[in-house]
């Protein structure tokens, strides 16, 4: 073993001196030669590996691809012949809109302007235009080209390379006639194989024929949206897609890539600024090198028509033909579109509450291209005779709204619905059209003032069972509790308890005020009026309504919104989404969507009967507003109708409003200045005589609508309680503070929704102070504090107040 090592060392020995030597003798050149050598044949011998690697691991990921692929479309249902020729040539198709009886209002124009023609009248120069320049593979492949989309998904999923441009002609028509742009797996895989199927049912030339006639364009010398060749070609250049020259077809081959940017036309019709339209002309000189390169044209050819100046070529500025819309035309696409943006949307499995600003602009300009384009028929709620009768109404008696305080004239805003649906009959939205296009009725949105007091106060607290209709609310002078006085619109106060009835009849803050604060803490809810019954009739959310000012209607909402909580209260407590739109069919017939009724319960029907009972002394006793002094001068039988409502006006008479119901139908009216401007003190009685005249105008079209002969009644489970006049609870003796009280009469009934009137107590109403009640019991005290006579004597404030309310009753009767 010893003798083994050392020859061992020995051998080592004499290479270290071979090497040595041989290194000495090997010329420097050689042995850089030969390093490179060995570097080359591991080089070589990597590669081999790496070689065989790929092609192991392209089988495999040829395999799961393939797999994937299945995968994707495998929900895909294969379309037949006929399904692709109506889907990839379904273009724009005129919709139309219609009254409630079926008669048209409009068709329903499209902001795209598009007219079909066959592949032999168009030039072949487009042709080979588009195909040299979108896809020169085009007439060798079978709808995909497969290195392209490898290069698109490589592109796709590691960003880098910029935009692949892996689509054929193919692909980008069921991109465009069949599937969305979202850019995910499954759309591209169900774009692929929708392709291969256009492929084998149809011609090369039918393709691209199809392709040519749906695709965008840009714009026209009118400064309208076109698509289609035909309309490109006349709108560009004046002249049918089959007489194009070279330069003119290249120009609008180049278009589709990005309309709006090569298109030569502003929105006006106007031509671009040079710099601008250069980018087309760019594009232009782009798509004629690519036919060149193509050898679909000669070197000639090209040189010939790059240079040409085509500028000269395009069409001079034109009128549009676009016509003047209307509030009706606008209303109903604007409702139409709302409601197939919601069909849409619950399609995609997607939550509306989820969606940004952005997301529901897009599914809302989804929606109104939809409409514009499928051929539908919409079938509004709108009856014309009332919309007429409505607008002409308008016409003639908007005068009685003027004051001549503000700039301009008073605008108003009207709904008409029916009470059992919610469906929109008619509507106002403005006085002028030209003069303002804002739909007043609608989407303008305004504080509502005292209107929301039955809403929002009463009605909740009769339905809590904390008041019935002669219950007593505090009516001192007093602060909120932020500072500040707290008054009514005619005084500071009336130093009493007042009724919910002479409350309600008098539209006081002072006690709603009480009643509110009551109900809040006794609900332990500062929002629970919203959150109870607002919320349940779409009124707009707002942490306003918690505010001391809401019941005074601080908070702003819409016409329509308003008239619905007071359709609520005439439907015996149900409400009914107001709706505009009854049925959409497609243009083969087919119901795409039906209006179907969904009432919800919001307040009890015996709540609902009492408020309007109590609203029917509003309009009775003439005290805030005129209108049934004025439907009897205008129309006895007219005012012989079962009216109820209220009226509300907002701080410096910015708004006034009037609500009135019948046991059929809801009208809402509001007045005000377009910019919120001071009005006339006397402009809710403006309003009211405007609003007599409108409704008796509507009156004598359709009577019926008016439900003559039918009774707002108490519904049987309406609580019927006797109660002191004194205290609006029930008659009795009671003791308090070691003194004996008797509740005095006279004694009169007061209709409760729940419970009943209670027991008379010390403090019977809701607000007011130790001194308040002290001064109250004390009107009628005796030496020692026990039972008085029975019968009550007036204040002097109660005699005040009853004469103003005479007084106002004599003026308004002359």
């Amino acid at each position: 073993m010893y003798h083994f090592i050392e020859v061992k060392l020995l051998d080592n020995q004499d290479n270290s001196r071979i090497t040595e030597q041989h290194s000495k003798k090997v010329p420097e050149k050689k042995k850089i030669f030969l390093i490179i050598n060995v570097v080359i044949r591991v080089l070589q011998s990597l590669f081999v590996f790496a070689v065989v690697l790929l092609l192991l691991g392209g089988a495999l990921g040829m395999g799961i691809g393939m797999g994937y692929f299945a995968f994707l479309v495998e929900d895909t249902q294969p379309p037949t012949k006929e399904e692709l020729q109506t889907e990839i040539s379904d273009i724009t198709e005129v919709s139309k809109m219609t009254y409630a009886d079926g008669t048209n209002i409009a068709m329903i124009k499209s902001d795209l302007v598009r007219t079909r023609v066959d592949g032999e009248h168009i030039s072949p120069l487009l042709k080979k235009a588009i195909i040299s320049t979108e896809d020169e593979y085009f007439e060798e492949h079978k709808g995909v080209v497969p290195k392209a989309v490898i290069r698109a998904l490589v592109s796709d999923a590691t960003g880098m390379g910029g935009s692949s441009g892996g689509s054929t002609l193919t692909q980008q028509l069921v991109k465009q006639q069949i599937l969305t742009d979202e850019t995910t797996f499954k759309r591209k895989a169900n774009e692929i194989l929708l392709a291969f199927r256009i492929e084998k049912y149809f011609s090369k030339d039918e393709i691209v024929t199809t392709y040519l006639n749906v695709s965008p364009f840009g714009r026209n010398n009118k400064g309208e949206n076109i698509a289609g060749v035909e309309e490109a070609a006349k709108g560009l250049f004046g002249k049918s897609a089959n007489d194009l020259t070279l330069p003119q077809a290249a120009f609008i081959a180049g278009l589709p890539q990005s309309p709006i940017i090569y298109t030569p036309y502003s929105n006006t019709g106007a031509l671009k600024a040079d710099e601008n339209l250069a980018y087309g002309m760019k594009r232009k000189d782009f798509v004629l090198f690519s036919m060149y390169r193509e050898k679909a044209i000669t070197k000639e050819e090209y040189e010939t028509a790059k240079n040409y100046d085509l500028k000269q070529d395009f069409q001079p500025q034109e009128a549009s033909n676009q016509n003047t819309e209307s509030y009706l035309y606008n209303a109903v696409l604007e409702q139409a579109t709302n409601v197939v943006m919601d069909i849409n949307i619950e399609k995609a499995g997607v939550k509306k509450e989820t969606l940004d600003e952005l997301g529901l602009s897009q599914y809302k300009d989804q929606a109104r291209k939809e409409i514009q384009n499928r051929g539908y028929t919409i079938q509004s709620t709108i009856d014309q005779t009332v919309y007429d009768t409505m607008q002409n109404a308008v016409a003639n008696f908007g005068y009685m709204l003027d004051d001549g305080f503000g700039a301009g004239f008073v605008e108003t805003g009207n709904v008409l619905m029916d009470n059992k649906t919610g469906r929109i009959i008619g509507f106002i939205a403005g006085r002028d059209f030209n003069v303002s296009q804002s739909n007043h009725a609608l989407d303008t949105v305004r504080q509502v003032g005292s209107t929301i007091k039955p809403i929002s106060v009463y009605g909740p607290a009769i339905d809590q069972g904390m008041i019935g209709s002669e219950s007593r609310l505090a009516n001192y002078p007093m602060s909120y509790k932020t500072g500040g006085e707290l008054t009514n619109a005619t005084n500071s106060g009336t130093n009493t308890f007042d009724t919910v009835r002479h409350a309600l009849e008098w539209s006081y803050n002072i006690p709603v005020y009480h009643l509110n604060e009551a109900m809040k803490a006794q609900m332990g809810d500062d929002n629970f009026s919203y959150n109870n019954y607002l919320s349940k009739m779409n009124y707009p959310a707002s942490e306003a309504w918690a505010y001391e000012s809401a019941p005074f209607g601080s908070v702003e909402t819409t016409v329509l919104t308003q008239t619905n909580g007071f359709q609520a209260l005439a439907n015996k407590g149900q409400y009914q989404k107001g709706y505009m739109i009854e049925k959409i069919t497609d243009n083969s017939g087919k119901v795409i969507y039906e209006h179907k009724n969904a009432p919800v319960q919001v307040y009890s029907e015996a709540t609902a009967s009492i408020m309007n009972d109590l609203m029917r002394s509003v309009l009775d006793s003439k005290i805030t507003t005129p209108f049934k002094n004025m439907s009897i001068g205008l129309n006895p039988a007219f005012a012989n109708v079962d009216w109820v409502g209220k009226t509300g006006t907002t701080n410096a008479y910015k708004d006034a409003w009037l609500v009135v119901s019948t046991p059929t139908i809801t009208l809402g009216s509001w007045t005000g200045y377009d910019i919120p401007t001071a009005m006339s003190p006397n402009s809710g009685d403006q309003n009211s005589a405007y609003l007599a005249n409108l409704a008796n105008a509507i009156y004598s079209v359709r009577p019926d609508l008016f439900g003559a002969g039918e009774k707002f009644t108490l519904s049987k489970d309406v609580i019927k309680s006797n109660v002191s006049s004194f205290t609006g609870e029930k008659p009795g003796t009671f003791t308090y503070n070691g003194g004996t009280y008797t509740a005095p009469g006279p004694n009169v009934e007061s209709f409760y929704a729940k419970d009943g009137a209670p027991k008379s107590q010390y403090k019977f109403g809701y607000g007011g102070t130790d001194a308040n009640y002290s001064a109250y019991w004390g009107r009628y005290a005796t030496t020692t504090p026990a039972s008085n006579p029975g019968t009550t004597t007036p204040s002097s404030s109660e005699k005040k107040e009853e004469k103003k309310k005479e007084d106002y009753k004599k003026e308004n009767n002359n």
